[in-house]
């Protein structure tokens, strides 16, 4: 477990914009059977969360059609909210950073590490807003 002192502004980079942190997986279910859409983010410590996913996740939300929830969960922290979220998003394997778009407690868009690691937040951030403009 990763010391609260230290993912506190790594938290903060996503709930300054409107996320919710879950930190139970009673929570994670709870939000993620809601009607509506829902991006879930799996934060994380690593330099692609920070240089990648994070900004684009709040780019993201530059778009005229968003998600009606937006939540965070993060690895190596919150680890039973964590590994809930993970079952939600079967069959894809677990990695962190990751991101998922649901659709009326439906996974309908993934973004795994490997199509985090090395891009560009701008590219997350459109990636994102397709699938919002084909969902939300």
């Amino acid at each position: 477990m990763y010391p609260a002192e230290l993912v506190k502004p790594m938290r903060e980079d996503l709930t300054k914009v409107g996320f919710e942190e879950l930190h139970t997986a009673q929570a994670v279910d709870e939000v993620l059977e809601k009607k509506g859409t829902t991006l879930l983010v799996i934060n994380s410590v690593c330099g692609c969360a920070a240089a990648n996913a994070r900004p684009g996740a709040r780019m993201s939300l530059q778009n005229d059609k968003k998600p009606d929830h937006i939540v965070t969960v993060f690895a190596g922290v919150d680890k039973e909210a964590v590994d809930a979220a993970r079952g939600h998003m079967l069959p894809f394997p677990p990695s962190s950073p990751s991101m998922a778009l649901f659709k009326d407690g439906e996974l309908v868009h993934v973004l795994e590490r490997h199509h985090i690691e090395g891009r560009a937040a701008e590219l997350i951030a459109e990636n994102l807003k397709d699938a919002y403009n084909a969902n939300c």
